[in-house]
């Protein structure tokens, strides 16, 4: 008879055993090499040794030390992104995702020793994705063992760390960073057209302006995520329907948070504090009026326009956070058919990455810039997220048939179009309406090809309202200069949007 009662508590205890958290029996120690957080210098070291020799870096293939110390050296704050599959970052589609983000939790709570309030910053509404606050590093090394985990990255980790105010230093009206400039156009930089109107030079070299008697962008929405417009700009504002450009709105929204805390969530507002992203707006959309000011591409297309960053660098939580939120918003207008950024990072942020993902499973036309060398990325080839494939790349070359890079842009074979925004005798770049209102200005980088090109995207879906987004990209690489080839640093070219639109 105690035989047997020792077998039926001997296997008892496997059961009770074997149906606990595996988790909960694991012991995890950290070395005491790694006991200290890295430097911010040893950090980024790591980042450059890796981009160097691998071409990119991806938190992904990070040790635990570095993750953990770069949240150390972030506000302690890690983004999780989580799912049933690596492809899995749509809550919509994971019936499962509040039991995961559950799981997770726990073990968070079980190696921080705090309740949920004090862990949990943020759980996104769209994206299987939360922001929390993790000290130890156990914390990561058990998280990552985790099935459901599909990246720990480091939240507010800042490896640029640039103000505006250096941003306005560093740049120049040639730049595609902050500035509030004018410049007086040259007269052989533009052409007069009816009522009286400014077409950019480079409008010319994508025959754009013989375009228009087929398409001006009506009926078509464009999305910009960038740094808002400036309130000083009325035909960005008030007078976006004036002369030609008519029947037509134009909407403006603020996400982007300015404060280096990740618990604040009020925003500063839709206005432009840099000047980057009015003056993409107006080369994708300003008014064809009797201004005498520079006109856009898509001079009768709607804008909505996204303040999600404070300059061109997307760096840190908030900013990070704030080109988040534009895109999922932008993916659930239903209105709106292109998305344009012309900001990037050095390297891959997963956060913003599901939610171009996100934004590309509803069937947007996403165009981002390749990259526009500055003190900061100069060793980077094309910039994130240029590179995924669920973006359109764009850079910007000289103008003329012999096809060279302009002085500040980057090329690589990820890039998808480029533009003319470089003059080869003056190197003057693209005029486009100034910060202010009845003035002008010069843009250039990766940043107006990106907007150029966007435009085009416009002209070519307004003339064929019922094409899918597959079928306008199709259509523009047919139209551009290598096709069907694809060249190796310059993509398909050129686009001739004259014959994109018929």
């Amino acid at each position: 008879m105690m035989t047997k009662l020792l077998k039926l508590c001997f296997f008892l205890l496997l059961i009770v055993g074997c149906s606990r958290d595996d988790s909960e029996q694991e012991s995890i120690s950290v070395s005491p090499a790694q006991k200290n957080p890295l430097t911010t210098n040893e950090i980024n070291a790591t980042i450059d040794e890796t981009m160097q020799t691998k071409g990119t870096f991806n938190w992904k293939n990070a040790s635990n030390h570095v993750i953990w110390s770069a949240a150390v050296h972030g506000n302690n704050l890690i983004t999780i992104g989580f799912g049933n599959s690596k492809d899995d970052f749509d809550r919509s589609k994971s019936a499962n995702n509040q039991a995961i983000q559950e799981e997770l939790l726990q073990i968070i709570k079980k190696y921080e020793g705090f309740d949920e309030d004090k862990i949990l910053v943020s759980s996104d509404r769209y994206l299987n994705i939360i922001n929390v606050i993790i000290t130890k590093q156990e914390t990561i090394i058990a998280l990552r063992k985790n099935k459901y985990i599909r990246y720990i990255e480091p939240a507010d980790y800042k490896y640029v760390s640039i103000s505006n105010a250096q941003m306005r230093s560093a740049s120049s009206s040639g730049s595609s960073g902050c500035g509030y400039e004018s410049e007086t156009l040259s007269t052989s930089d533009y052409t007069v057209v009816t009522p009286n109107a400014k077409a950019p030079w480079t409008f010319y070299q994508h025959n754009i302006p013989n375009a228009w008697n087929y398409s001006t962008g009506r009926g078509i929405t464009i999305g910009i995520v960038d740094t808002g417009i400036s309130p000083n700009q009325t035909l960005l504002g008030s007078n976006f329907n004036t002369g030609d450009s008519s029947g037509r709105t134009v909407q403006k929204i603020g996400v982007y948070v300015d404060s280096v805390w990740p618990w604040s969530t009020t925003t500063d507002g839709p206005n432009d504090l840099c000047g980057h992203g009015t003056s993409m707006a107006s080369v994708a959309t300003a008014p064809r009026n009797n201004n005498g000011l520079p006109v856009g591409v898509a001079y009768n297309a709607n804008l909505i326009t996204y303040r999600a960053a404070s300059n061109v660098v997307i760096d840190g939580y908030q900013e990070q956070e704030g080109v988040k939120k534009a895109f999922t918003a932008l993916g659930n207008n239903a209105n709106v058919k292109i998305i344009s950024m012309s900001m990037g990072y050095v390297f891959s942020v997963g956060k913003i990455e599901d939610a171009i993902k996100y934004a590309y499973s509803k069937g947007k036309l996403i165009f981002c810039a390749g990259g526009t060398s500055t003190s900061f990325t100069t060793f980077v080839g094309v910039i994130f997220p240029a590179w995924m494939p669920e973006v359109v790349a764009v850079t910007g070359v000289k103008e003329g048939s012999t096809y060279q890079k302009c002085d500040v842009c980057h090329t690589g074979n990820k890039i998808d179009f480029t533009v003319a925004m470089e003059r080869l005798g003056s190197g003057n770049s693209v005029p486009v309406n100034s910060y202010y209102n009845s003035q002008s200005d010069y843009v250039g980088g990766s940043s107006v090809a990106t907007a150029t090109t966007a435009g085009i995207a416009a002209l070519v879906w307004a003339k064929n309202p019922t094409w899918t987004r597959d079928q306008v990209l199709t259509k523009m690489r047919q139209s551009a200069a290598f096709y069907p080839n694809k060249h190796p640093e310059f993509g398909y070219g050129n686009i001739n949007a004259l014959l994109a639109v018929q």
